[in-house]
């Protein structure tokens, strides 16, 4: 029972961070702004993205159903009715899936910038690694692509079962914003293992210390991209408090700097965890 409540409150305490870099992101107007700008980007790509689907969806509901072809009008309309709602929902899905991981691609510079300023808030990166940003870019496209795949692999899944009675109706909802949780997490640490010099097997690495935590924060960002416009609006704030997620995961301090710039609380300053390290060059 004492495990059980540890594992809630570590869940908690990822909601909480998520908060925190909630109120941290919209306490600068100037990065509000800076955040916006991919958000918008990738909501428009997506949008048109799914108003293409939306005219062809019909014409793929018939493809798929040619054993329909020799029916009567009703009941064709009534089954190929029923399976282009469903490609629309599965689009839908998929757009969720996938949403965060190509605005952080798009939004790969912007967003560096904001985790760099809560990088410095709370006292910096020691030794942090230079890498070049075309290399950066390419690393953060191939991480994005396992990471989408991912993502597509658990969502079809997913997606098929949410027609099976009861199981559909509760079970998924909470296995798709936990698996979801857990991918999010390992997608908006990227910029803060990446300015230390690691990748994504050190993400979950790192993620893993304290996997309840991760997943509490995913959770609350995933649920928040639920939203209409959701995504659009908090995937800034998602990445100030990833940065804290991410500190906090390899052992570094997340309660603001001291005067002189050095790190609160006498932590481990080390932008290094102590093992499975892998260096981005």
């Amino acid at each position: 029972m004492e495990e059980q409540g540890g594992v809630f409150r570590s869940f908690v305490d990822g909601v909480r961070l998520f908060l925190r870099g909630f109120v941290t992101y919209a306490r600068n107007p100037r990065m509000v702004l800076l955040g916006l700008i991919p958000a918008v980007i990738s909501g428009a790509l997506f949008v048109a993205a799914f108003i293409g689907w939306v005219n062809v969806v019909v014409d793929v509901a018939g493809w798929l159903t040619p054993f329909a072809d020799g029916w009567s009008a009703g009941p064709q309309e009534a089954v190929r009715g029923a399976v282009a709602i469903a490609l629309l929902a599965l689009g839908g899905l998929l757009g969720v899936l996938t949403f965060t991981a190509v605005t952080l691609f798009v939004g790969d510079p912007f967003y560096e910038k904001i985790s760099e300023w809560v990088e410095e808030r709370h006292g910096g990166v020691p030794n942090a690694v230079d890498v070049p940003w075309w290399r950066s870019l390419w690393h953060s496209l191939l991480d994005s692509s396992r990471l989408i795949a991912f993502g597509v692999l658990i969502g079809i899944p997913l997606f098929i079962f949410g027609f099976v009675p009861i199981v559909g109706q509760i079970v998924v909802p909470v296995l798709a914003a936990l698996f979801g949780g857990w991918r999010l997490a390992l997608e908006l640490v990227g910029s803060a293992f990446y300015r230390r010099g690691l990748r994504l097997p050190d993400r979950r690495a790192a993620l893993r210390t304290n996997r309840p935590r991760a997943i509490g924060f995913g959770v609350a960002v995933f649920c928040c991209c639920l939203i209409p416009l959701g995504a659009v609006l908090i995937m800034p704030a998602a990445v100030a408090g990833a940065t804290l997620l991410a500190r906090q995961s390899l052992g570094q301090p997340t309660g603001g700097p001291l005067p002189g710039g050095q790190p609160t609380g006498g932590q481990p300053t080390g932008g290094q965890p102590t093992g499975g390290q892998s260096s981005v060059g």
